[in-house]
């Protein structure tokens, strides 16, 4: 199958590309290179049948070139990061809503299935114990800026539903919950990685608010198992479905937990959000994924848990800090 990932030099994109290739498909991926980078596909082997563009999903010309022979398209590419989106909330915006569109628009012409990546960001303020994917949202104003992500991931969603519902355009929509591993950046504002770089160098971890907001974190393998099990199969198409672990962990007892694990000598710093984000910024106390519907489906769940999670990613960035240092 030829298929494209936009926005596939990224964290989980790259992750994608590499098992699409070994599952025996023919992989395009586009990015333009803003948060994605070219090194995340530097494992792809030569000979492989890949293809990296460096464009944008924006360039209506280019993508309708790019989809023309295309069977299937995961559209992963958008704005993203707390710290992106409250610098650049037009670039995001656009990026975001109308790179969908022309997604969506190419696709229903030429009747390519489109598996949408959505995120948990859609609930907004809402701490229900297990977020089902029929709860409602509580989001804040539209001028809280905070809330924008969430605005566009959810305009999103109704344009795919609705290309699935007036079209028939067959679509798939995931929400991700946190997904962490291998490659991610701390420089966006995820806060795994942001930790563990910190607490390998020793330097102090910082939190942001009081500490007492929980989470949880899926393991970027465990992620890439759910996305191939959802996205090549009947029963999903025009569903909504959760990605994450429903182990619920607090930010305090995450930074303590980084600490020992990576046997580090490092202390924990608090800042306020209004220091961190500036003033109006809103964050949500609880975020816990109610995974029982891609059980259902496709009987999946997540395998790894957070010691692994913190491993693999300490492992990754130690072997990253050793080519660096070698060159």
């Amino acid at each position: 199958m030829k298929i494209l990932v936009t926005g596939g030099a990224g964290f989980i994109g790259s992750h994608l590309a590499d098992r699409l290739l070994e599952l025996g498909h023919s992989v395009r991926v586009i990015d333009n290179l803003s948060t994605g980078r070219i090194e995340n596909l530097a494992s792809i082997p030569k000979g492989t049948s890949f293809e990296f563009i460096e464009g944008s999903i924006l360039d209506l010309d280019l993508l309708k070139v790019l989809m023309a022979d295309t069977d299937y398209v995961f559209h992963l590419a958008a704005a993203v990061g707390v710290f992106n989106i409250m610098n650049n909330p037009l670039a995001s915006l656009l990026t975001n809503i109308r790179g969908t569109e022309n997604v969506l628009e190419i696709a229903s012409q030429n009747s390519t299935p489109v598996f949408l990546t959505s995120s948990s960001e859609v609930y907004g303020k809402n701490v229900s114990d297990s977020l089902k994917e029929i709860d409602d949202r509580i989001i804040g104003s539209p001028v809280t800026l905070r809330w924008s992500y969430s605005e566009a991931k959810a305009v999103d969603e109704s344009l795919a539903f609705a290309y699935f519902i007036e079209k028939q355009l067959p679509v798939r929509i995931v929400r991700f919950f946190n997904t962490v591993g291998p490659r991610q950046l701390g420089a966006y504002g995820m806060v795994v990685p942001r930790f563990v770089q910190s607490a390998l160098a020793n330097k102090p971890l910082t939190i942001y608010g009081d500490g007492n907001q929980t989470r949880c974190f899926a393991h970027i393998y465990d992620v890439i198992d759910a996305v191939i099990a959802t996205a090549f199969v009947d029963c999903t198409i025009g569903k909504v479905v959760n990605i994450g672990n429903d182990f619920e962990i607090s930010i305090n007892a995450l930074a303590k937990k980084v600490i020992l694990d990576t046997e580090s000598k490092s202390d924990i710093v608090y800042v306020p959000y209004t220091e961190a984000y500036g003033e109006g910024f809103e964050d949500m106390e609880r975020r816990v994924p109610n995974i029982d519907l891609i059980y259902d489906l496709v009987g999946w769940k997540p395998r790894r848990d957070l010691s692994v999670i913190i491993a693999d990613i300490s492992t990754a960035m130690k072997r990253d800090l050793e080519r660096i240092n070698s060159i």
